[in-house]
């Protein structure tokens, strides 16, 4: 896998992204496109695994810092799914710029609470996407942050969200906290993890406060009711970081082409070493049935769900 640093440009400011490809050829490629999960980073080692398996099939990877995050430029700290989002749909017309990507083969990944969330979101707002793959997502993150906490810490935070505003319609600005321990509850299991070891120290410290009020109207499921873009959800069972209903939601509600893959007998962190010699084998097998080069597309209702059938050239690319 050969892996280039590249940059291009989200409402202004500078993303930093990796632009990763096979040892061999020059494309074009068909490509995926990853946002990171919660508070991750383009270069952290968990997703390595996955793009050498991409890469190794014959595509292409290419995988940002957020704005505000990383390498990229924009405001530090500014938690937002609405601007990653952005950044997202951005790096789609980024790829469509590239004489080494297929354009019409433009697929998206993402793993890791809002990660895989953002798949879901991109998938539905960006008709370029062709297939989509979801790991272990959140679909209701109001539904998320109420249960990481106890009821009464649940009302608490809600005062607290209502307080902050009053203070800064008050004085311009509000209260800045920890996003990992004053938005997001880390389990035990984070706490103790090492799986993000290795970007943990990058990123903010301190995020304001009103960012919880973003997480709260974050709905992926709303976009997965719409979604007929062919879309693979994997969850754990038993997860207690991203709750195990929300893949199963998401897979329930979305209306094309669809795949849930669940992980038994292991836990959210663990599961990323456990499985992915299971799980990264059926993402790739995934894009290989529908994110192809097209050259005449039939839709037909025959089969048990909406599935679109690609027709190829004699000269089919691989």
């Amino acid at each position: 896998m050969r892996t280039q640093d590249v940059t291009f440009y989200s409402e202004g400011d500078r993303i930093a992204a990796l632009w990763r490809t096979p040892d061999t050829g020059d494309g074009p490629w068909r490509a995926v496109v990853q946002g990171p999960g919660w508070l991750g980073l383009k270069d952290a080692k968990l997703y390595v695994r996955y793009h050498e398996a991409l890469t190794e099939a014959g595509y292409a990877v290419l995988i940002l810092d957020y704005r505000g995050f990383g390498d990229s430029a924009g405001d530090r700290g500014v938690l937002s799914p609405a601007r990653q989002l952005q950044d997202l749909v951005n790096a789609v017309t980024y790829l469509t710029t590239r004489a080494d990507v297929d354009a019409d083969a433009i697929g998206t990944f993402g793993t890791g609470g809002t990660g895989g969330g953002n798949a879901v979101l991109l998938a539905e707002a960006d008709p370029r996407i062709k297939a989509a793959v979801s790991q272990v997502p959140v679909a209701d993150g109001e539904d998320w942050l109420h249960r990481m906490r106890q009821e009464h810490e649940w009302l608490a935070f809600r005062e607290a969200l209502e307080e902050d505003r009053r203070v800064r319609v008050s004085t311009g600005a509000g209260r800045r906290v920890h996003p990992r321990e004053e938005i997001m509850v880390p389990t035990p299991e984070r706490r103790a993890s090492t799986v993000k070891s290795d970007v943990d120290d990058r990123i903010p410290a301190s995020v304001p406060l009103a960012a919880a009020e973003e997480i709260i109207a974050y709905r992926p499921i709303d976009a997965a009711a719409r979604l007929r873009t062919p879309l693979m959800v994997i969850g754990v069972e038993g997860d207690a970081t991203t709750p195990t209903d929300h893949a199963e939601r998401l897979y329930e509600a979305a209306r094309g082409p669809k795949c849930l893959v669940m992980q038994r007998h292991t836990t959210h962190y663990a599961a990323y070493d456990r499985y992915w010699e299971q799980t990264t084998p059926r993402i790739v097998a995934w894009f290989d049935r529908y994110l192809r080069p097209a050259d005449v597309v039939v839709t037909t209702s025959h089969a048990a769900l909406d599935e679109v059938e690609t027709l190829h050239a004699a000269d089919e690319r691989t």
